[in-house]
């Protein structure tokens, strides 16, 4: 049975062309040189909440919006609308960033 997901550790080397390797078993990373300057868009989502369009109205400065997601628990990390990592938060000088901890295994290919 195939794994769904597997840490960052368990690659040998980290390096960027490991993690192509690895993912399309096409062999050296630099047979994929030519999409390395395709933009792609990623997002951090910290949690989801659902809710009325009454109750979102009522919302104001200062709101808080509950999130479906623990202090401390996983965030999840998509490219191109596509989960592909879960990871942490962390505080790169002053600004927002963050730390992949898990890559999750597509199923597409």
């Amino acid at each position: 049975m195939a794994k769904d997901s597997f840490s960052l550790d368990e690659l040998d080397g980290g390096g960027r062309s490991d993690i192509a390797e690895y993912e399309t078993g096409l062999g050296p990373a630099k047979d994929l040189e030519a999409v390395y300057d395709i933009p792609v868009q990623i997002s951090a989502v910290l949690g989801k909440s659902t809710m009325q369009v009454s109750q979102l109205l009522k919302l104001g400065r200062g709101a808080v919006v509950e999130l479906d997601r623990k202090v401390g628990e996983a965030i999840d990390i998509y490219v191109n609308n596509h989960l592909v990592a879960r990871g942490e938060v962390v505080v790169v000088e002053d600004r927002l960033g963050i730390t992949m901890t898990e890559i999750i295994k597509s199923d597409r290919g």
